[in-house]
């Protein structure tokens, strides 16, 4: 398969397999947020709402995009994704997707509402900060900027979850009488009024819908990089694509660089534009005369998609050279013509085959059906000292779904757990304050959010590098 060895053929498999369950398990321990409030208000039965969660997760899976799965690749140094040796791969492989899962099954052990987000964006960042240490890596740079923006989603996002939830709810005290039903705490196995029970369920399908296109997303990332790492050739670049409209777009923004002044720029902004144009000049040799991507050799693969990224991230670093006080060379519809044509190119290295989609998503939503009970009873019962009402289980998962939602549409990465349980915690302190909370559970929570990174970049750091040593 892939014109590899028997061997790793069945290495190549085995890593798909452990990926497609670090998915399954994201859906037992994330998803379970999203079923929390509609099986502790007796909306739905746990049968029916872990099986509509599990719909909604696949559907979002599939419709969602792939932004967040590309700025989950990307949080990677360029270096280390056309690395052309199989055991450097194999290494990062293996040491990330062991992290992810080990920490994800301990956490759903204690019944801890850990993030699966951090857990995979620790890993990977450890692996990066990892290859920077390796011989010959000292001029390698993360993609900070890319870290910066995941690591302050991550940390930011249950903040507003709490407060935004906060005030929905003082919102909704202060329009409702006090002894509205959405006020009432679930009594025995009653489901609630059928206009209650309705904006649950609304609220918990927006939450499983909103999970399934994050989330989900990061599987694909973590399948996209296994790909990558084994079979280059087949999927560093996204070989449906015509090789000619590459060229094209490439001569396009090969046009609009020729305008720019150097003389607008400063040394370094010189500098980065010298990068440009090589990279220009040695992707258009390589595309001139093929019509097919199967065409390129195994090396060609991995250049091509150095280049177009290369290309990519220098032009950027050039146009912010030229803002401020700096003379602009371009007119704002030659920016943008050149971003366009940037996009386009970038559109054949951004990209998942369909059957990877399909696979991620299977994988949520099936492991979405098994394992929720240890994390909805902390949701419904272990936050607060009073047990959950309706208007708090609603308020909390429509301002989680709307947060990742919006996360989603930047291409940024939050966490369903965090965002969710902040949102309960935020609820259920409205006219009670802190002491409502219980704190050994918070205490849980807080630790598991702020312990989760620094393991797992130490645990995935490690591994890389025993395995790096081992397979080099």
């Amino acid at each position: 398969m892939f014109g590899l060895d028997p061997l790793f053929t069945v290495l190549l498999c085995l890593c798909l397999l452990v990926a497609a369950a670090f998915e399954f398990v994201n859906g037992f321990h994330d998803t379970a947020n999203a079923v929390a409030t509609v099986i502790y208000t007796h909306s739905m039965k746990p049968a029916t709402a872990v099986i509509w969660s599990g719909l909604w997760n696949f559907i979002g899976v599939n419709i969602g995009g792939i932004a967040v799965a590309i700025g989950i690749i990307n949080l990677l140094p360029l270096e280390m994704l056309v690395d052309q040796n199989l055991g450097h791969n194999i290494a990062m492989i293996m040491a990330l997707i062991l992290t992810a899962i080990a920490w994800n099954l301990f956490t759903w052990y204690l019944g801890i509402p850990c993030s699966s987000s951090h857990t995979l964006i620790g890993s990977i960042f450890g692996v990066g900060l990892a290859f920077l240490m390796l011989p010959g890596n000292e001029g390698v740079m993360l993609n900070w900027r890319k870290v910066a923006d995941a690591g302050l989603s991550l940390m930011v996002s249950p903040v507003v979850g709490f407060y935004l939830s906060f005030l929905l709810m003082v919102l909704l005290r202060s329009l409702l009488k006090k002894k509205h039903p959405i006020f009432q705490q679930p009594a025995g196995k009653k489901p609630p009024p059928f206009w209650i029970r309705s904006i649950l369920v609304l609220t918990c399908t927006s939450v499983s819908y909103a999970h399934g296109s994050n989330d989900g997303q990061k599987g694909i990332g973590l399948f996209m990089l296994i790909l990558i790492g084994f079979a280059p050739a087949y999927f560093t670049v996204d070989r449906r694509q015509n090789p000619a409209d590459l060229l094209s777009d490439t001569q396009k923004v090969e046009w609009t660089v020729n305008k720019i002044d150097p003389s607008s720029l400063s040394e370094d902004g010189v500098a980065e534009l010298g990068i440009v144009k090589k990279n220009i000049d040695s992707l258009t040799n390589r595309l001139t005369g093929i019509t097919s991507f199967h065409q390129l050799s195994k090396a060609n693969h991995l250049k091509v998609r150095k280049e177009i990224l290369t290309i990519a991230k220098k032009t950027e670093l050039v146009l912010s050279d030229m803002q401020g006080p700096r003379q602009k060379s371009l007119s704002s519809v030659q920016m943008q013509v050149l971003r366009s044509n940037l996009e386009k190119m970038r559109d054949n290295t951004e990209y998942a085959p369909r059957w990877v989609i399909l696979m991620v998503s299977l994988s949520l939503g099936l492991g979405t059906m098994i394992g929720w009970k240890r994390v909805v009873v902390t949701i419904g019962e272990k936050i607060g000292k009073t047990p959950m009402t309706y208007g708090q289980g609603a308020s909390a998962q429509l301002v989680a779904s709307s947060t990742i939602a919006l996360s989603s549409a930047f291409g940024l990465p939050v966490s369903t757990t965090h965002v969710l349980s902040s949102g309960i915690a935020g609820t259920m302190i409205v006219g009670k304050g802190k002491k409502n909370l219980q704190k050994k559970t918070v205490r849980n929570i807080l630790v598991a959010w702020f312990v989760t990174l620094p393991v797992t970049i130490v645990l995935s750091g490690v591994l890389f590098l025993l395995f790096w040593f081992i397979w080099s």
